[in-house]
């Protein structure tokens, strides 16, 4: 062994001597027990960043069950992720001077193909860096033609079932990305603004939106409000901004009677509240904010404004009129924005393709009560189930082009004769007629599926597609969902749901979910703070096997993670620990031939040293392997490292160095066996030194130590 410890000059030859040896690839082999991870799926247009370095926890699950003789397969996926990567591409777009806007559609979705794949690689090769397992060979990406068909066989499955269905509903939407967004997707900021009393005939009401007053239909108050429920059901009418308007008063139970003066304009169209109100009281819905973010024509010479200007030249307007009484102006309220761009999300009308989410959620809440899946740590179990409780209808349509298009054709001429017929679903096939009219004018929807509609079918669709069709049948459901706790209702539930309805069964056994990756401090990482790690860099400094212990070490499951660059470091300084352990074994036994290996026949001529390092070597064994088995991985850490560090350096090694230098057999056939039997227990959080040194030491035969079986006692 060289003397200095010097990761680069073996981890990357390491990890392509397994990968060439195939040992990432399972051996199906009757009587052995499946254990199967599949990879959250990175952006293939992204870098690595530390979120993707917390797989460092799937690869010891994956290292360990591969030691321990399972039938091993973690496996590999990138995600196309639909919006963020057209988001991507059209600010690459932007810096030539060009837009979405440049390109038919065909051109736009090959233009960030090619985009995406040129830089498809920089991912790969990073996962490869932190020593991720993966079996490479199985890698699938979600614009996979074997993939899309079965999202296809899925949403028509749906269709067919009743659970999908097309309606017009308020949707978020961004009006500069041009797309909408389930609700889950929504980033919810709070902000000021002024608060506008508005004179409305015999009322006095508030509102922080003044510009969309041209789309009101109603006012409401509250059923039980002294003060108006006398006028509920009759009509008011007063001079607006563009003539005489009559609106109706309705009472509603939502309007909260200490808000403002207890009155509230109602505009259906354009607010998640006022929409529900017109369907319970069947108000008409007037759109006053287009698509392209500007006013309508319903808003008369306000038309063609941007909401921002218009709000302004409504309020100047109404404040030379005498319409307006007071203003409130720090009134703090929450918006609704868009999660890449910051834009003010406008809740728009639209005709959008829905799934029924109760059926669904239903039987997910029933799979977590009976135990067919189970949480790490517990208490999670709750917080999905809430979850699954309380989502509402997904809405599954998005406005982009790059991401799976939705199978759906429109018949023009049922579209004016039978509306309620007028859409055909296919399995991705493209139909010649309209079953119904026998017509062929058809077009097919521009929408792709929300990126999470594809992703929710990943353990089953990915195993599915896979060239080695016994995949599903050997791994399916899943041993381990491993990923933060954070996207636990956009994923993990969505997972449930979906692969429940399709293939009957749960997609995976057990949920593992880690925290968030934080600083020394405790403070979310952000380029703004300049407190942000770069995995890379890391790996580059100080080896990849100190970064994966770092962000293990001492990080319970579900709990945020503190790291900073002397935890880093710190590590780095244990793998050099352990590579002067192993010199200094090689060092004494230079001049050895034939050293014996230990086995208990031994005992009788050993010291009480040695016998008391065997006995903490296999009680550090038995806990180790009781904390792997239970996922407790920064227990199992922490425990080899204090056995390494104390027990074995600092006391055993320091007792017996004269020993040692005297060519004692028996002390070194100890020695031998406690550091053979440490690197079996590290490997799994440290593989690229524990397999060089492994290597390295005098064995009967060399057996890699990536397939070696897990130390018993």
């Amino acid at each position: 062994m060289d003397k200095a410890y010097t990761p680069k000059s073996f981890e990357e030859t390491t990890y392509t001597s397994w990968e060439k040896a195939g040992y990432f690839t399972p051996k199906k082999e009757n009587g052995k027990e499946p254990f199967c991870v599949i990879l959250p799926l990175p952006n293939a247009n992204g870098d690595l960043h530390l979120g993707h370095a917390m797989f460092t926890i799937e690869d010891i699950m994956i290292r360990y069950h591969r030691m321990k003789g399972d039938v091993t397969l973690w496996q590999p996926g990138f995600d196309h992720a639909g919006f963020e990567t057209q988001f991507v591409f059209e600010k690459f777009l932007a810096k030539q001077g060009k837009s979405r806007f440049d390109y038919t559609r065909d051109d736009l979705y090959k233009a960030i193909w090619d985009f995406t794949q040129a830089n498809r690689g920089t991912m790969e090769s990073q996962l490869r860096r932190m020593g991720f397992s993966l079996d490479w060979q199985r890698l699938r990406f979600p614009l996979d033609p074997e993939v899309i068909a079965i999202v296809y066989k899925t949403f028509k499955k749906m269709h067919d079932e009743g659970l999908i269905y097309r309606g017009e509903r308020l949707v978020n939407y961004c009006t500069k990305c041009g797309t909408s967004f389930s609700d889950l997707e929504v980033k919810h900021v709070e902000q000021i603004d002024p608060l506008y009393y508005i004179k409305y005939g015999p009322f006095v009401l508030a509102t922080v939106r003044p510009e969309t007053k041209f789309g009101d239909t109603a006012v409401a108050v509250h059923p039980e409000d002294k003060r108006y429920n006398s006028w509920i059901g009759k009509e008011i009418e007063f001079e607006g901004l563009n003539g005489p308007v009559q609106l109706q008063v309705v009472g509603d139970e939502v309007v909260d009677p200490a808000f403002g003066t207890g009155v509230v304009k109602v505009t259906p169209a354009h607010d998640m509240t006022d929409y529900e109100i017109g369907k319970r009281h069947n108000l008409p819905s007037l759109q006053v904010i287009g698509f392209d973010g500007k006013l309508t024509a319903v808003a008369g010479p306000y038309a063609g404004l941007r909401v921002k200007a218009a709000r302004a030249k409504v309020v100047e307007d109404m404040k030379a009129r005498g319409m307006i009484d007071h203003v409130d102006e720090a009134y703090v309220h929450t918006v609704g924005t868009c999660y890449k761009c910051g834009t003010v999300l406008e809740p728009l009308p639209m005709s959008q393709w829905f799934v029924k989410i109760r059926p669904l959620a239903d039987r997910a809440i029933a799979a977590i009560e009976k135990k067919d899946v189970s949480f790490v740590p517990q208490r999670f179990e709750k917080t999905a189930a809430q979850w699954l409780t309380d989502f509402h209808d997904w809405n599954i349509s998005r406005q982009i082009v790059w991401g799976i298009r939705i199978p759906a054709w429109h018949c023009q001429s049922c579209a004016k004769n039978n509306p309620e017929k007028s859409w055909i679903i296919t399995d991705g096939s493209t139909p010649t007629s309209c079953p119904t009219c026998k017509g062929v004018d058809l077009v097919q929807d521009t929408d792709t599926f929300d990126t999470w509609f594809s992703s929710s079918q990943w353990p089953f669709a990915t195993l599915q597609a896979n060239s080695d069709k016994t995949d599903f049948e050997t791994f399916y459901p899943t041993s381990v969902m491993e990923t933060g706790y954070d996207i636990l209702p956009w994923w993990v539930c969505r997972m449930l749901m979906v692969g429940l309805f399709v293939t009957g069964k749960v997609p995976f056994k057990k949920v593992y979910l880690h925290g968030l990756v934080r600083d020394a401090k405790g403070q979310k990482m952000s380029k703004s703070k300049g407190n942000v790690v770069n995995p890379i860099k890391m790996v580059d400094l100080y080896g990849a096997d100190a970064l994966r212990m770092a962000l293990v070490f001492g990080a319970a499951a579900g709990n945020d993670i503190s790291l900073s660059e002397d935890k880093i470091r710190g590590m780095r300084n244990f793998a050099n620990k352990l590579w002067n352990i192993a010199r200094l074994f090689l060092m004494n036994t230079e001049l050895i031939k034939e050293l014996p290996f230990y086995d208990k026949t031994m005992d009788k001529d050993l010291v009480q040293s040695d016998i008391e390092m065997i006995k903490k070597l296999e009680t550090t064994v038995k806990m180790t392997t009781k904390y792997m088995d239970t996922y407790r991985y920064s227990d199992a850490a922490q425990t080899v490292y204090d056995f390494t560090w104390h027990a074995l350096a600092d006391e055993y090694l320091e007792q017996n160095k004269e020993r040692f230098k005297q060519g004692d057999a028996n002390a070194l056939s100890v020695y031998r066996h406690i550091l053979l039997t440490l690197l079996q227990l590290l490997h799994p959080f440290m593989p690229f030194i524990t397999e060089h040194m492994w290597g390295q030491l005098p064995r009967k035969q060399y057996e890699p130590l990536i397939i070696s079986s897990w130390p018993t006692v």
